[in-house]
């Protein structure tokens, strides 16, 4: 099943950027460059992700539409997609 978040990636004054997920709670992720964010931040919405659906009553949360995401000049808004396989009995 492929999921898809939008991810804020902001850069900071040391030039690493920091990339947080509006309908993901508490999942972030940084690097040193932009392609670094994004891969991390790939990791981190994978792993959050894969931690609600190992839950009794998994709640994923609603998509945000990009446009009625507030950002702040500079910032970079991507999609990210998380494509994760589902096994026979993977809900055991």
């Amino acid at each position: 099943m492929n999921f898809i978040y939008p991810a804020i990636f902001r850069k900071k004054e040391d030039g690493t950027y920091h990339a947080v997920f509006p309908d993901l709670a508490c999942c972030e992720a940084s690097g040193d460059t932009l392609d670094d964010a994004i891969d991390n931040a790939n990791d981190a919405a994978r792993n959050w992700i894969s931690v609600e659906l190992e839950e009794e009553e998994p709640d994923l949360p609603c998509v945000s539409d990009i446009e009625d995401i507030s950002v702040e000049e500079g910032d970079i808004v991507r999609n990210i997609s998380v494509n994760i396989r589902f096994y026979e009995g993977w809900d055991e």
